[in-house]
């Protein structure tokens, strides 16, 4: 197996890598979309690499002797080896924490704006927290099955006011058709709606009504008849989406 060495003049340290021939989930998202190229992986790959990622995210947090919080969750941190297994990657703004602490003390926001959690840089949400993992999982499972980024526009594939995804795919999973114009089959559509509605609870705004990662685990698991459409997300319409919030607050501090 091919690795990549790293290294530092006057550190006697080596790490090694495991080389991910795949690259970054990133490159992937947009295949399935009325797309069809070399890159085209599939709903059905990208739900078993989802679950693949939760399952990853649930060793960090109740796995380790010390929970991990990685704090940075997104596709370019995703990576995949040769049989699409995904790996999480750059651990840079991750914070360790007890297991007997529940709440994380942080003094600045960390994170990449598209899926930082509210409560990473707005106190009134609530605390930090693994379910600050959380949100930003869902808000990457909203991206994997709409094969764009979030507040990209033309979500609606044609739809061009429609531009915030998590809210357009809110009011298509109360339609009786598939849920996205690209889905062809019935199994298909189960692992859209499947991946939607888990992807919708992670990205409750109070950490309170997310899923713990286990949780999330047991949903995508499960079957899709078992599974209840969360409410709305408050972060659910283009005014209130959080990268709207965080640039507004983020040009208050420049004043």
């Amino acid at each position: 197996m091919l690795t990549l060495l790293l290294s530092w003049d006057f550190v006697s340290t080596v790490i090694v890598y495991e080389y991910m021939p795949n690259g970054s989930l990133e490159k992937f998202l947009h295949s399935h979309v009325g797309v069809e190229t070399s890159e085209h992986i599939g709903l059905k790959k990208l739900y078993e690499i989802a679950l693949g990622i939760a399952c990853g995210l649930d060793y960090l947090h109740r796995g380790c002797n010390t929970r991990i919080l990685h704090l940075d969750i997104k596709p370019h941190n995703i990576l995949l080896d040769e049989d699409f297994c995904p790996k999480i990657a750059d651990f840079g703004l991750a914070k360790l924490y007890s297991r007997k602490e529940s709440i994380v003390s942080m003094l600045e926001a960390r994170g990449t704006i598209g899926y930082i959690a509210p409560e990473v840089y707005n106190k009134s949400f609530g605390g930090v927290s693994h379910k600050s993992d959380v949100y930003s999982y869902g808000m990457l499972l909203l991206e994997m099955v709409g094969g764009r980024k979030n507040a990209d526009d033309g979500v609606g594939f044609g739809r061009s006011s429609e531009k915030y995804f998590p809210d357009w795919i809110y009011n298509r999973l109360h339609k009786d058709e598939f849920l996205l114009d690209s889905v062809t089959t019935i199994k298909e559509n189960d692992y859209a709606r499947k991946m939607t509605i888990v992807g919708l609870w992670c990205i409750q705004s109070a950490p309170n009504q997310r899923p713990s990662i286990n949780k999330v685990i047991e949903m995508l698991e499960g079957s899709m008849e078992a599974l209840e459409v969360p409410p709305k997300p408050f972060f659910s319409s283009p005014s209130r989406s959080p990268t709207t919030v965080y640039s507004t607050i983020e040009s208050m501090l420049e004043r």
